[in-house]
């Protein structure tokens, strides 16, 4: 008796098919993760940057003179990185004091900028390595406040 050729059955037709999905979707979900992983590293260095420079910007505007504000802000900057446990690669702290130049009962502002360049390569992505996170914060100074 002849036997007729058979078609193969789709469960034939699929085999090893799981495998090369999974070949091609793990890499690209990982991928997927370390990308997301690294925008919330990012946004949180961002937001503790910003931090810092909030409390440069007070301490800069609580204090007595422009030379005072200076070295206010510098020491608030150093202290706010260190609490927040920011790993600065370079650390740069500057404070525009111009404020205290205007005359009493004049509106004025301190302005406070800081700059921390930071490692990424601790988020398992090639081609990452560091990044320089800016941010830049106002503080009034006191309107009535007697100004040297």
């Amino acid at each position: 008796m002849n036997r007729l050729p058979t078609r193969p059955s789709r469960r034939d037709q699929e085999r090893g098919s799981a495998s090369l999905e999974a070949a091609v979707g793990v890499p690209a979900f990982l991928l997927l993760v370390s990308l997301i992983l690294l925008a919330g590293r990012v946004s949180l260095m961002q937001q503790a940057v910003q931090s810092v420079a909030a409390d440069a910007a007070r301490a800069a505007s609580i204090s007595r003179t422009a030379g005072e504000a200076q070295a206010a802000a510098a020491a608030a900057g150093n202290a706010g990185v260190d609490q927040r446990n920011l790993t600065c690669l370079t650390l740069s702290v500057s404070a525009d004091t111009s404020g205290f130049a205007v005359p009493v009962g004049t509106p004025a502002t301190v302005t406070a900028t800081v700059t921390c360049r930071v490692n990424l390569t601790g988020v398992d992505l090639p081609g990452l390595g560091e990044r320089e996170v800016t941010a830049t914060m106002v503080s009034p100074l006191d309107t009535y406040r007697g100004r040297p």
